[in-house]
């Protein structure tokens, strides 16, 4: 329920408190750091708000009314209630200094995470405690729900989808891409694959949320319209791990980020499929709960980490990747 406006702030009521165990102004005017002059006006402020007279002044000195002794001891057990808000408050900011909960798409959790976190940790200062960092993998539609359900503190997500009621930054950009084995039909053909025959073909892909799917539905909607059908995919698989191993084995052409495969492109375990219609660069980003701002903590400090020394790894892939 809501307050009235008769009742005093905690401060107020805390050199009220003061008065009554201190046995007048003078003594708790001393044993707060203030002036007698500072503690009679905020009395006087208090009777005002209050409607009740606190203080009984007299040419001998000033001592609480009754009516200020018992406002003075309900004081003592609102006072103590909010020790205990503050103390908990206190852990609460603790924990989040020791403790960090985050939530990744299986591309990011699988190739840039690891070096961000082991450069984020050999950043600490020395003597700190490094902090625990819970790290769940799972696909970006559910990195959103964690987020937005406060079962992460941060996220981690790739592509195309987003949740209006989150903040987010971004912290990096990747491109996937069509391969196949070598012995694959479309290991040795000179003309690229269109959207229309990429789409009636069957893939080896991340399931339906993930940031992979998501963002070659976008690229293939942007060529084709929002209604062009897609055929079932060969395997939908929760790894990008199993997918490159699906695409290793041959099974069917796969879809997956470039940062996966790069030691496999550079080999020729891999061959890319040309598929110059398509735009399949996403955005890579870290999303939060709460305010613009990211949330304090060790949270804040691995998003300004990561933002400040991103894995080179992007950088230099980007300057040399091949054209689509």
């Amino acid at each position: 329920m809501a307050l009235s406006t008769h009742v005093p702030d905690l401060a107020a009521l805390e050199l009220l408190l003061g008065v009554a165990q201190e046995g007048s102004l003078n003594s708790a005017a001393r044993a707060a750091g203030v002036s007698q002059q500072a503690v009679s006006a905020r009395i006087r402020a208090m009777e005002a708000q209050t409607g009740v007279t606190l203080v009984h002044r007299s040419p001998r000195g000033s001592r609480l009314t009754a009516e200020g002794v018992m406002i003075a001891e309900w004081a003592a057990r609102l006072l103590e209630a909010a020790a205990e808000v503050d103390a908990g408050i206190a852990a609460l900011r603790a924990d989040r200094r020791a403790r960090l909960r985050v939530s990744a798409s299986l591309t990011i959790a699988e190739q840039l995470l690891p070096g961000w976190l082991a450069s984020f940790r050999a950043a600490g200062r020395v003597g700190d405690t490094a902090p625990e960092i819970v790290l769940t993998a799972i696909n970006t539609a559910t990195v959103i729900t964690h987020v937005t359900e406060g079962t992460a503190d941060i996220g981690f997500t790739e592509g195309p989808r987003r949740s209006a009621g989150l903040h987010g930054r971004v912290v990096g950009h990747d491109r996937l891409a069509v391969v196949v084995a070598p012995g694959h039909p479309w290991a040795g053909r000179r003309r690229p694959v269109g959207a229309a025959e990429l789409a009636a073909t069957p893939l080896v892909s991340r399931g339906s949320g993930s940031g992979t799917w998501d963002t070659l539905a976008a690229a293939l909607a942007a060529v084709l319209g929002p209604g062009a059908s897609q055929a079932s995919p060969a395997q939908w698989l929760p790894t990008s791990a199993g997918v490159r191993a699906a695409a290793l084995a041959g099974s069917a052409p796969a879809i997956i980020s470039e940062l996966a495969i790069e030691d496999d492109l550079t080999t020729g375990r891999l061959i890319r499929v040309q598929t110059p219609e398509l735009d399949l660069r996403r955005t890579l980003r870290v999303i939060w709960d709460g305010a613009t701002s990211p949330p304090s903590g060790v949270a804040r400090d691995l998003i300004a980490h990561i933002l400040t020394h991103r894995d080179q790894r992007l950088g230099s892939r980007q300057t040399r990747r091949p054209a689509q």
